[in-house]
């Protein structure tokens, strides 16, 4: 029994040292992560291309809006309301989606101009819906930014991304783009290593040359 516990602990151990240098690898990534993006805001526009760019890249883009709309329900530091998406063609014949801001409750939609150059930041697609709310494109309730419901919904072939416009306004008002990145994963090494010690302690104390004297 005793060995059977012995040999428990040390995989025990070894799994939370395991999950411990993880967290650690996990940490690096996401600092890196963060400096990457803090990099690419602190950038100035660069033309947009129908590829894309990696998200929160800044851009810009010239064409005209199309007549679809589309409000995805949104809660912001201006209080509930909606992201107007609407769908644009650029000078270079593609179309992506802008969202054009952010529309709070009880305010009028103004329509947008016919022509537009935007600066923005790149976003990725956002399918499935929002939290325990999916998305009805057949009663046109909209609570994430899907790019390719969104274009099948409105008849629009559009590229695969979106961009957040910072410009425009007074309404819908542009540049809410919240930028967050939860980093708790140091605080998760911590915790492991802190179990791996504490279950190391305790099976020396029990297990060890001082137990079997005892």
């Amino acid at each position: 029994m005793r060995r059977f516990l012995v040999v428990l602990s040390v995989l025990g151990v070894a799994l939370f040292l395991a999950l411990g240098v993880w967290q650690v690898q996990r940490l690096a990534w996401k600092t890196a992560l963060i400096a990457e993006v803090d990099m690419r805001l602190a950038s100035a526009a660069v033309p947009a291309t129908e590829a894309g760019a990696p998200e929160y890249t800044r851009l810009t883009v010239k064409g005209r809006y199309l007549a679809r709309q589309i409000l995805v329900k949104a809660v912001t530091e201006e209080g509930q309301g909606d992201w107007v998406m609407t769908p644009l063609t650029t000078d270079q014949g593609w179309t992506l989606w802008v969202n054009r801001g952010f529309l709070p409750d009880g305010e009028t939609l103004p329509p947008p101009p016919a022509q537009a150059e935007v600066t923005g930041l790149a976003r990725d697609s956002q399918p499935g819906g929002g939290f325990l709310r999916a998305n009805d494109p057949t009663a046109d309730r909209w609570f994430s930014r899907d790019v390719a419901a969104m274009s099948a919904a409105s008849g629009v072939q559009a590229v695969g991304w979106f961009l957040d416009a910072e410009t425009g306004g007074p309404l819908p008002v542009p540049g809410l783009t919240v930028v967050e990145f939860r980093n708790s994963h140091l605080i998760y090494a911590v915790t492991w290593f802190a179990l791996a010690l504490l279950l190391a302690g305790g099976a020396w104390w029990n297990l060890g040359p001082r137990a079997e004297t005892d």
